[in-house]
C-alpha cells in the first residue's frame, strides 16, 4: 500500500513537473501576442496617420512576424535527435540484450570498463570522459556518440547537445540547433524593427503632440519591452554566434572535449566558413530558412585532426581508469540557458 502511494506521489509530481515547464513558454506566446495587437492596432492602425507609412509598417512586420513565429515553433516542436534514430550506417550504440546483460551482471569495474572499450573499438568514438573512460550513459544503456549528453529534463541521450532552454521547453541539439539559432536572429531582428518604428511616435507622446489615448501606453510599454529583450536577446546571440564560429556546443566551452590523446578544445574546429557549414549545410539558399540543412547524421563529425584515411586520435588507444567525470551534472547556466548534462 505504501508503495503504491509512492509511484501515485511520484507521478503526480512528474505531471506537475511538466506542466510547469510549459509555463515560459506561455509567458513568450503571450507576450508576443500582446506586441502584435500592440503594433498592428494600436500603432499602425490607431496612432500612424499617413496610410502609406500604415502600409509600409505593415508588411515588413509581418515579414520578420513570419520568420520569427515560424522558427520559434521549428525550436520548440523539433524533438531532440537520439542515438541510433536516424543513424545512416549500422553502427550500434545502444547496448545489445546480450551485452547489456553480460554487462549488468559483471561485478568488477575493470572488467566491465573493458569490455565498454572493446565495443567502442566497434563505433565511430574518439571522446572519453574527463579520466580517459569511455563516455557510457548507465540511464539510456548506450555509449555515448561524439558530442552526445544526457539531459536530465527530457531524460535522453541529445545527439550535440547544446543546452536545455526553458524558454523552448526543449533540449536544444543537433536535430534542432538551426533552427535555434534562427529564432535568436529573428527575434533580436523582431524587437529591433519594432524600436526603431515605434520611437518616433514614443518622442511624439513624451512631448505632447499626440493625443493622450489608450494607445498611448501600449506604444510606450511596446518600446520598453522590444529595448529589453533586444539587449538580452544580443548578447545571447552574439555568444551563440561565437560558439558556431569556434564550431563548439555549449556543454564544451565549460568543459573541453577529451579526446584519445587528451583535452582539445579546439577539437572540432574546421575553421570559420567549415565551422559555419557543420551548422548550416553547403547550400547558402538554406541558410536563412527553418529547414534541416545540417549535414550528416548527428553520431560523428569532423574533427580537427582527421584526414581522409585515418584519424590520428586513435593512436595508442588504451583502457583508462574509472568513469567518474562524465558522470556529473552539469550546473544551471546563470543566463537563460538551463544547461543540463550527462549522466
Amino acid at each position: 500500500m505504501r508503495r503504491g502511494w509512492k509511484m501515485a506521489l511520484s507521478g503526480g509530481l512528474r505531471c506537475c513537473r511538466r506542466v510547469l515547464s510549459w509555463v515560459p513558454v506561455l509567458v513568450i506566446v503571450l507576450v508576443v501576442l500582446w506586441s502584435y495587437y500592440a503594433y498592428v492596432f494600436e500603432l499602425c492602425l490607431v496612432t500612424v496617420l499617413s496610410p502609406a507609412e500604415k502600409v509600409i509598417y505593415l508588411i515588413f512586420y509581418h515579414a520578420i512576424f513570419v520568420f520569427f513565429t515560424w522558427t520559434y515553433w521549428k525550436s520548440i516542436f523539433t524533438l531532440p535527435q537520439q542515438p541510433n534514430q536516424k543513424t545512416e550506417e549500422s553502427f550500434q550504440f545502444h547496448l545489445s540484450c546480450t551485452d547489456k546483460e553480460r554487462y549488468e551482471n559483471e561485478e568488477r569495474p575493470e572488467v566491465q570498463k573493458q569490455m565498454l572499450v572493446d565495443m567502442a573499438k566497434k563505433l565511430p568514438v574518439y571522446t572519453r570522459t574527463g579520466s580517459g573512460a569511455v563516455r557510457f550513459c548507465d540511464r539510456c544503456h548506450l555509449i555515448k556518440p561524439d558530442r552526445c549528453h544526457h539531459c536530465s529534463v527530457c531524460a535522453v541521450c541529445v545527439l550535440k547537445m547544446d543546452h536545455h532552454c526553458p524558454w523552448v521547453n526543449n533540449c536544444i541539439g543537433f536535430s534542432n540547433y538551426k533552427f535555434f539559432l534562427q529564432f535568436l536572429a529573428y527575434s533580436v531582428l523582431y524587437c529591433l524593427y519594432i524600436a526603431t518604428t515605434v520611437f518616433s511616435y514614443f518622442i511624439k507622446y513624451w512631448r505632447g503632440e499626440l493625443p493622450s489615448v489608450r494607445s498611448k501606453f501600449h506604444v510606450l510599454f511596446l518600446l520598453f519591452v522590444a529595448c529589453m529583450f533586444f539587449v538580452s536577446l544580443v548578447i545571447l546571440f552574439g555568444y551563440h554566434c561565437w560558439l558556431v564560429s569556434r564550431n563548439k556546443t555549449t556543454l564544451e566551452a565549460f568543459c573541453t572535449p577529451v579526446f584519445t590523446s587528451g583535452p582539445e578544445k579546439n577539437g572540432f574546429n574546421l575553421g570559420f566558413i567549415k565551422n559555419i557549414q557543420q551548422v548550416f549545410g553547403d547550400n547558402k539558399k538554406f541558410w536563412l530558412i527553418p529547414i534541416g540543412s545540417s549535414p550528416g547524421d548527428g553520431h560523428s563529425f569532423p574533427m580537427r585532426s582527421m584526414n581522409e584515411s585515418q584519424n590520428p586520435l586513435l593512436a595508442n588507444e588504451e583502457p583508462w581508469e574509472d568513469n567518474e567525470d562524465d558522470n556529473r551534472d552539469y550546473p544551471e547556466d546563470s543566463s537563460s540557458l538551463a544547461v543540463e548534462t550527462e549522466t
